[in-house]
C-alpha cells in the first residue's frame, strides 16, 4: 500500500509573498504538531523580492525602487540571500519531519538530497543540473535553483527552493544591494553570467505548469510516495492567517534585523557558509553588544545563543574562541566554525576601535 504525502498546488493566481510565506510556514507547523504527513507546497509569487531571516531588508534592497516599480518585498523565515519572485520562477515549501528515513541528518545532506530531486526533474526538459555547496543548483557553472531549510518548529523542517523557469535580470539588478565582496567571490561582473533559466537551457517557453508536475513526480519517485491533493484544513488555516498577520504583514517581522544605526565596528566577511556581518560596540576590553547578520544559515535560537555568549566577554581571540566553543555545535552556523566566526568578529573590532 503506497504512502501518501500532502500536496498543496495552486498555479490558479501568482500569490502575493505573505500568503505563500505563511502557507510555507504553516507546514511544518502542521507536521509537527497537529499529525500531518508531509506537505509539499507548490506555486508562484508576484513579482517580488524576498530576504533571508538574517538579512537586513534595507541593505539588502532598494525599497524606493520596490515601491515604484509595485514589486512586493518581505522576509521569510528560512536562511539564504535575497530571491526575486515572479509568475515564472516555481516557488516550493517543503514540510517534513527532520527524522523521515530518506534524509540524512544535517543541513548539508539535505540540501543534496533534496538538490537530486530537483535535478531529476529537470532532466524532464533535458536540462543537466548539479549542486553546488553550499545551497546552488547550477546548470554548467549557472545557477538555476536557490535552496533554504529553517529548523525552528521541534523536530520538524522547512525546505525552500526557488526554481527559474524564467527571469528578469534587469528587474534584479534594479532593485537588489548587493555587496562587492560577494561579487568578487563568486567572479562575475554581471548577473546574466551566474544565472541561467529553463526558458534559456531549452530555447523555448516551457510552462510552468509542466515543471511543477515533473518536480511532483520527482518528489514521487524519491520519495516512493503518492501524492494527495489536499487543501489547509481549519487548523492548518487559523495558523496561515494568525501567520500573516504577525509576520509577514508586520513590519516589525519584515524590517528585523536592521543593521545598528548607531556607531558600531562592522566585520564583513564571505565565507564558505555564506555572507557573515557582525556588528560590534566595545566597552574598554569587553564586547558591550554584538549582532551576527548575513546570508547564512542557522537558527534563531543558536544566533541568540552566540550572541549572549559573547556579550561581556573579553574581545581578545583567546576569549572569544573559548566562550564560542563552550556552546558550539555542528551547524550551529552551517558551514562555518568557531575560528571563521572569530576573525569576523575580530574585523569588527578593529574597524570599532578606529571610529
Amino acid at each position: 500500500m503506497p504512502t501518501f504525502w500532502r500536496l498543496f498546488k495552486d498555479l490558479s493566481r501568482p500569490l502575493t509573498t505573505a500568503e505563500g510565506l505563511a502557507v510555507d510556514d504553516a507546514l511544518p507547523h502542521a507536521v509537527e504538531y497537529h499529525q500531518s504527513p508531509p506537505i509539499l507546497h507548490l506555486y508562484t509569487f508576484r513579482p517580488s523580492a524576498i530576504v533571508g531571516k538574517y538579512q537586513d531588508i534595507q541593505a539588502a534592497l532598494r525599497l524606493d525602487r520596490c515601491r515604484d516599480l509595485g514589486i512586493e518585498y518581505n522576509r521569510r523565515s528560512t536562511g539564504g540571500g535575497t530571491v526575486i519572485m515572479g509568475p515564472e520562477i516555481v516557488a516550493l515549501g517543503l514540510g517534513i519531519n527532520a527524522d523521515y528515513p530518506e534524509l540524512p541528518r544535517g543541513i548539508g545532506g539535505l540540501f543534496e538530497t533534496l538538490s537530486r530531486v530537483l535535478k531529476d526533474a529537470l532532466r524532464v526538459f533535458n536540462v543537466q543540473a548539479q549542486f553546488r555547496p553550499k545551497n546552488d543548483l547550477e546548470v554548467n557553472g549557472k545557477k538555476i535553483a536557490g535552496l533554504s531549510a529553517a529548523g525552528e518548529t521541534g523536530k520538524s523542517l522547512l525546505f525552500h527552493t526557488s526554481l527559474l523557469v524564467n527571469f528578469d535580470i534587469p528587474l534584479m539588478l534594479d532593485i537588489m544591494n548587493s555587496p562587492v565582496i560577494k561579487l568578487q567571490d563568486k567572479g562575475y561582473n554581471c548577473f546574466s553570467q551566474r544565472m541561467t533559466t529553463i526558458y534559456q537551457e531549452t530555447g523555448r517557453a516551457v510552462p510552468v505548469a509542466q515543471v511543477v508536475q515533473a518536480i511532483q513526480e520527482s518528489f514521487e519517485e524519491h520519495f516512493k510516495v503518492r501524492f494527495k491533493d489536499d487543501v489547509p484544513d481549519n487548523w492548518e488555516q487559523e495558523t496561515i492567517d494568525r501567520l500573516i498577520q504577525e509576520r509577514f504583514t508586520n513590519p516589525e517581522w519584515i524590517f528585523s534585523h536592521k543593521h545598528p544605526r548607531t556607531r558600531m565596528g562592522v566585520g564583513r566577511v564571505k565565507t564558505r557558509g555564506g555572507l557573515l556581518e557582525i556588528y560590534l560596540t566595545l566597552a574598554g576590553g569587553s564586547i558591550e553588544n554584538v549582532m551576527i547578520t548575513g546570508d547564512f544559515f542557522s537558527t534563531s535560537a543558536d544566533i541568540a545563543r552566540l550572541e549572549n555568549t559573547l556579550k561581556w566577554t573579553s574581545s581578545r581571540r583567546e576569549k572569544i574562541e573559548q566562550n564560542l566553543a563552550a556552546v558550539w555545535h555542528d551547524d550551529m552556523i552551517y558551514g562555518l566554525d568557531v575560528g571563521v566566526l572569530t576573525d569576523a568578529i575580530l574585523v569588527a573590532k578593529e574597524n570599532q576601535v578606529r571610529l
